[in-house]
């Protein structure tokens, strides 16, 4: 089954708002085996709504429609369906009542443009929408099942569960396929190495569909399989995802789309650790996206972000002497910053980054993307010093708190070289 996703609006065709419906949309329909082949995006526009549908009609099976079913003159998914279908609009009773007390529930009076949004294509087959006032609607147009859900992402998002993809399953039937996928999170090999790393898996297993993905600052290796059995799909799928990260080892932190903070918290609570965090170039990055994770107020006591030499003195013990000779950039501050948060919340482990996120202030010795990472634990202090800019500070602040994650993971998992 070949599906083709649509997303109306000026707003989406101009690019003023993200449209995340389409992406959500597709994932799900290629998960539940419907291949999408395209996406459109377009505007308020009823002739040029009217000719796509129509166009789209002669190719696909099943069309899904995002947006335009609004009470204002500008929605127009509804009047084009009927117009390319060539029918009638007609008013559904329950729709309209549905509409009404929606308005009545809340204490507001029913606008008179909205009962515009109880009118269907004559023939249609109405999706009641429990979350807000715009239904959608099933509908064929020239032979090709077309599915209008309004664009408000959780009213889109609960129709589509509990109505278009149940109908979808059915028209399925038993050559339902079940499309499957599995992710491998790598971190410290370009895009292009990873490639070439797991390149053979075409001639090996030449059913696994290969993708790779640039998630900055991680690549995702993605395989992809179809399987007319669930079981036996799944099998074969953890067969490839096997040999695909003993490839990539050391650098799979993730098998199962778990971030990279969400590894580290997960090996800390195995042991019962705690982490505590000092803070320069990142600027706090590390500790957002530590405490992204659910949960991480088992295993996360402090952070403190020491921009200023005089911070990292007075809060974090590091000795004025190693700042003179070494500056705040050097192995030996990271040290004393890692092991200085470690003392002052009693953590298991203390984890500093220091550097030079630019786009100034880079010297010969330091160039701009210079990160100083120091480690402490019961028993050591360590660092490492990394010097890789992507020429843009953000970017680079990603990447140095990415680096000193990984060296925390890769301590904790006993891959630390």
């Amino acid at each position: 089954m070949r599906a083709e996703i649509v997303a109306t609006g000026d707003e989406i065709r101009t690019g003023a708002l993200v449209d995340s419906n389409s992406a959500y949309l597709a994932d799900l329909l290629e998960i539940n085996g419907i291949e999408v082949v395209r996406h459109h995006a377009v505007g308020d526009d009823m002739a040029v709504l009217v000719d796509l549908f129509g166009e789209i009609s002669r190719r696909a099976d099943v069309v899904v429609v995002t947006g335009g079913l609004g009470p204002t003159q500008d929605d127009l998914s509804t009047a084009a369906a009927a117009r390319a279908a060539g029918v009638q609009l007609i008013e559904d009773p329950r729709a309209l009542a549905e509409i009404e007390a929606f308005f009545k529930t809340r204490g507001r009076p029913m606008n008179p443009s909205n009962r515009k949004q109880a009118l269907f294509p004559d023939g249609a087959r109405v999706l009641y929408n429990r979350m807000g006032t715009a239904p959608g609607f099933q509908v064929t147009i020239g032979g090709c099942l077309f599915f209008f859900m309004p664009g408000v992402p959780n009213e889109m998002r609960v129709m589509f569960e509990e109505q278009v993809l149940p109908a979808l399953q059915i028209l399925q039937g038993k050559a339902r396929q079940f499309r499957m996928v599995r992710v491998i999170s790598t971190f410290g090999l370009p895009e292009s190495a990873v490639g070439e790393k797991v390149a053979a898996i075409a001639d090996l297993f030449p059913d696994i569909k290969l993708g790779l993905r640039a998630k900055f600052p991680e690549i995702q290796v993605k395989l992809y399989y179809n399987a007319l059995d669930e079981e036996q799909g799944r099998a074969r799928l953890a067969e490839a995802l096997q040999w695909a990260a003993g490839q990539l080892q050391p650098y799979v932190f993730s098998q199962d789309e778990r971030s990279m903070a969400a590894e580290v918290g997960k090996l800390l609570r195995q042991r019962a650790a705690t982490l505590a965090l000092a803070e320069s170039c990142t600027g706090g990055l590390v500790a957002n996206w530590v405490t992204n994770t659910p949960g991480s107020s088992d295993y996360f006591l402090f952070s403190a972000v020491t921009y200023a030499n005089a911070a990292k003195v007075q809060v974090l013990g590091v000795q004025p002497e190693t700042l003179n000779r070494c500056g705040a950039v050097h192995e030996e501050t990271a040290e004393q910053m890692a092991a200085g948060a470690r003392r002052v919340a009693g953590a298991t482990y203390g984890l500093a980054t220091t550097g030079i996120a630019g786009p100034d202030g880079g010297t010969p010795e330091k160039p701009v993307g210079t990160i100083c990472i120091g480690l402490a634990t019961s028993d050591t202090v360590l660092s490492r010093r990394v010097t890789l800019s992507f020429g843009r500070r953000l970017m680079n602040k990603k990447l140095f708190a990415m680096l000193a994650l990984d060296l925390l993971r890769r301590h904790l998992s006993g891959t630390l070289k």
